[in-house]
Order: C-alpha cells, then sequence, then structure tokens
C-alpha cells in the first residue's frame, strides 16, 4: 500500500508531472493516468485526479477508498488576488470555501457554509519545511472574475483561488482520520483589467510548469515532515 498519494487536478499541471517524471509508465484510472515513485523513501502514487469540483470530489474518494494512503497530497496551481500576494508564493492551505453556490430557496450563506472546510494541520511539524503562506483559498467551477474578487476579500478575506481543493478538502474530512495537505502556487494575479493568463492558455502551461517543479522540488521535505510528526 502507498504511504501517500499526490492527488494533481487541471490538466497543466499533469502535463508539467509528466515533463518533470518523463521515465514513469503510467497505468489508467477512470480518471485519468497514475504512476508510483519512491520519494524520500516514500512509496507514493501520483494521481491525475482531473479538473473542476466534480472530478476532485469523485477522485478524492476514489484514492482514499483504494489506497488508504497515510498522507493526501494536492499539488497545483491557483490564481493570486493582485496586491494581496505575489506570483510564485505557495499557499499551505488551512481553510477552504466553495463560493460559487448561487441558493434562491433558503438561505445562500448557510449552504456555503456547508460545503466548507478547515484543514487539520496542527500534527505538522514548525517550522515548515520550505516557505509557505497559510492561508484561506476560495473555489469555484471557473477562473477568477474580475467583479467577484472584492466580494471575496470582504467576506472570506481570501487572497487567491482555484477550482477543486474546495472539493478536495470537503471530500477528504468526510473520511475520519484522513492526514491532509493542499499546496498550491501561484501562476498568475487577478486585477481590475483581468489577468496575464487569461485567454493565454501558453502563459498557464508555462507557469503552471514551473509552479509544479517548484513543489516536486520541496516535496521531500515536506514527505520528511509529515513522516516525522
Amino acid at each position: 500500500m502507498p504511504q501517500s498519494v499526490i492527488l494533481i487536478s487541471a490538466n497543466g499541471e499533469w502535463r508539467a508531472i509528466r515533463r518533470l517524471f518523463p521515465a514513469e509508465t503510467c497505468l489508467q484510472s477512470p480518471f485519468g493516468e497514475y504512476f508510483t515513485r519512491q520519494i524520500a523513501g516514500q512509496r507514493c502514487i501520483f494521481f491525475q485526479g482531473g479538473w473542476g469540483k466534480i472530478a476532485a470530489a469523485a477522485s478524492t474518494q476514489y484514492v482514499l477508498d483504494r489506497w488508504q494512503p497515510d498522507l493526501l497530497l494536492n499539488l497545483g496551481t491557483c490564481g493570486g488576488f493582485a496586491g494581496q500576494i505575489e506570483q510564485g508564493q505557495v499557499i499551505l492551505v488551512e481553510q477552504t470555501v466553495v463560493y460559487d453556490i448561487y441558493e434562491q430557496m433558503g438561505d445562500c450563506d448557510a449552504h456555503i457554509a456547508h460545503f466548507a472546510a478547515r484543514l487539520d494541520l496542527d500534527w505538522l511539524p514548525r517550522p515548515y519545511p520550505s516557505p509557505v503562506r497559510r492561508a484561506l483559498l476560495v473555489s469555484g467551477d471557473r477562473d477568477l472574475l474580475i467583479e467577484d474578487i472584492p466580494m471575496l476579500k470582504q467576506r472570506y478575506a481570501a487572497i487567491a483561488g482555484d477550482w477543486e481543493s474546495g472539493a478536495i478538502a470537503w471530500t477528504a474530512a468526510r473520511n475520519r482520520h484522513t492526514r491532509l495537505l493542499i499546496l498550491r502556487g501561484v501562476t498568475d494575479l487577478v486585477d481590475e483589467t483581468g489577468s496575464a493568463a487569461y485567454g493565454d492558455p501558453a502563459y498557464f502551461e508555462f507557469a503552471a510548469f514551473q509552479v509544479m517543479g517548484q513543489l516536486i522540488h520541496v516535496l521531500p521535505l515536506w514527505l520528511n515532515a509529515a513522516f516525522q510528526s
């Protein structure tokens, strides 16, 4: 049984992983590819979970049911709010909010609170093994809209957003005794004019490769910290 499953979401993030580990032989799951790799003495499965909340929730439950790992990690990217965080900075996610829920029959805030998740990071020793910013991350099934950012900052004190972390954290929380780490690097900054990545897939592809390379570089340090705690 693997000690860790490394869950990778977006297609661009997975392509970066395949470039970083070109010699690995991949197997197939209902969600995409996966392979096994020894890192820092730990048997790790790198698993392509898929993009968006539906794929993220389903693939999270799939890997937990199939392998019962000692540690689940989600490595990936996010978009930062200009002026709140810097490009290339890595977020250690401590809480997630799925913000794109619009309830018109009842209390919308109550429904958003239902799918929020707070990650238990008390077991993780300090100082952290590489520089991170511990923060809340908002998730929605869409890229960040310029007009949403003031609300997200005011209501949730958010500094960045992605597509999958909220679904991964909520699903993992329903599986008791699951240790979860989410590390997301900022590929681009969104301001009142949009983002350099919007309308430019090549920009995101390049930035995602940089972020994923950075995360893989520090992964052995995080694994050592996790299994020494």
